[in-house]
């Protein structure tokens, strides 16, 4: 991108200038490159000393962790119990995280992040739990209050900042893999899943089979930990990544907002809220105990969390949807300036086109065309959110819009590049030129004929982009290039 290109816009008319889809082939022979070819990749950032020593920093904070961690729970659980609990409080981890990674295929994140926020709500934020509630326990004692107190006054805001801790980091330090609400979902439910995952070591190793051997033997104790799995994980498993995800909705919300205002209030509130939910939780069972009214727990659970639980997932599975529709609003700048055409839009909307598209691609192209697909669909979602962040107005600084507009260039060039792997190659298909506008399309009689976009193109048909021709008799359009 050429600064003195641009036009007299606002920053989110400032698009990519240089001549799309790169060096053009003649219609009759798109240029397609030889089968078996390998798959063009993004391009990947370099690892300088300062981001070396952040992540050795992350790294050995988080095997700290797991050392005090499997310490701790070894000296107080034994070498047997901690087995038991561990295989057992493995077992939902897969499903959970599935869960997830289920709201995350529009736009899937970093692999390294994903594992990072895990591992720091695993590790990381339970040593430190474990560390506060301990003390505010014996605090409580020798103040003469009930431990209980605990549970409600100490647990729920150290769990839930520590938790946060995480996904706080990824957003001050790589704002640019939050793309909006569902990230912050992803990143802060999986901390709160490898949270939950160590806890419930503690309850079904610990208090489950532990306590169960020591009273009346291995089989009391294998009931015990079958009786506690099917109440806080089968029945309860949500709770956890349910109190954290308050907090992801409000990291997403900060994400995708130019108010410096609503960039600090909005994680405040959402951790705020997820504080008062958990402590609400872990009050209902206390509030029970005391007077004796088990059904005040009934009433809880099923009035209050299970609501608000479903509440939280019709949130997540429209949001889902929107990232999905987001391509359709934002993409069509591109159509208009040649980079895309309109089927290759519509083909993107939904999961259902994108699946249909990469079993096109695997007909005419075979795996190495179903790879370039995968790629091409993930850039261009990567795309449709960089230009919805300069909608936005995201970046303030100087250095900000700059770096926005080679990842904008990088994109670009990287859809040209997937692209390339399947145009041109389904026989089926007319030999056309999309100039932004129309297509120019040669049948196999040798006839050429100008056709109009279709109102609502849903069939993925790449055809070869030429670049639009420079404006007559007025200034040029910031999206074409001068003459």
């Amino acid at each position: 991108m050429r600064p003195e290109q641009w036009g007299a816009g606002d920053y989110a008319d400032r698009m990519a200038v240089t001549p799309p889809g790169g060096a053009l082939p003649p219609p009759s022979a798109p240029a397609v490159p030889p089968p078996g070819a390998p798959s063009p990749r993004m391009p990947l950032r370099r690892l300088g000393w300062r981001r070396f020593l952040a992540l050795a920093g992350v790294v050995l904070l988080i095997a700290a962790g797991a050392l005090f961690m499997v310490f701790t729970l070894g000296e107080s659980l034994g070498a047997e119990a901690l087995l038991v609990g561990v295989i057992a409080a493995i077992l939902p981890v897969p499903v959970l995280v599935s869960c997830f990674l289920w709201l995350d295929r529009y736009e899937p994140e970093p692999l390294k992040y994903l594992i990072f926020c895990f591992a720091w709500g695993a590790f990381v934020s339970t040593a430190i739990s474990l560390l506060v509630n301990e003390t505010g326990a014996r605090l409580f004692k020798d103040w003469g209050l009930p431990a209980a107190l605990t549970a409600v006054l100490v647990a729920p805001f150290i769990e839930e900042l520590t938790k946060a801790a995480g996904p706080i980091l990824l957003l001050i330090f790589r704002r640019r893999e939050f793309s909006g609400v569902t990230d912050g979902l992803v990143y802060c439910g999986l901390s709160a899943v490898g949270f939950a995952m160590v806890e419930n070591i503690l309850y079904l190793g610990g208090y489950g089979y532990r306590t169960g051997v020591e009273e009346y033997g291995p089989a009391t104790g294998a009931q015990q930990v079958i009786a506690i799995f099917i109440v806080r994980i089968l029945l309860f498993g949500f709770a956890h990544p349910l109190f954290t995800s308050m907090t992801g909705v409000g990291l997403g919300v900060a994400a995708r907002t130019a108010d410096r205002r609503v960039r600090i209030l909005a994680p405040l509130a959402g951790l705020l809220l997820a504080m008062m939910l958990h402590g609400t939780w872990n009050l209902i069972p206390s509030l029970a105990q005391i007077t004796g009214q088990p059904v005040i727990a009934l009433y809880g659970y099923i009035g209050v969390m299970v609501p608000i639980f479903f509440g939280m997932v019709g949130l997540a599975v429209g949001l889902r949807a929107w990232e999905g529709r987001l391509t359709e609003r934002t993409l069509p700048d591109y159509v208009r300036a040649g980079w895309l055409t309109p089927p290759e839009v519509a083909a993107l909307g939904s999961l259902g086109r994108r699946h249909a598209a990469r079993a096109w691609a695997r007909r005419v192209a075979g795996d190495g065309g179903v790879k370039a697909m995968r790629g091409y669909q993930f850039a261009a979602t990567r795309l449709a959110l960089l230009r919805d962040g300069m909608r936005r107005g995201l970046d303030r600084k100087p250095a900000e819009r700059d770096r926005t507009a080679r990842e904008e260039r990088e994109l670009l060039d990287s859809i040209a590049a997937y692209r390339s792997f399947f145009v041109g190659r389904d026989p089926q298909a007319p030999v056309g030129v999309w100039d932004g506008q129309r297509y120019h399309l040669r049948f196999p009689d040798g006839s050429r004929r100008t056709v109009e976009a279709p109102d609502e193109p849903v069939v993925p048909i790449p055809v070869v982009l030429a670049p639009p021709p420079p404006p007559v008799g007025h200034a040029p359009h910031p999206w074409h290039p001068h003459g």
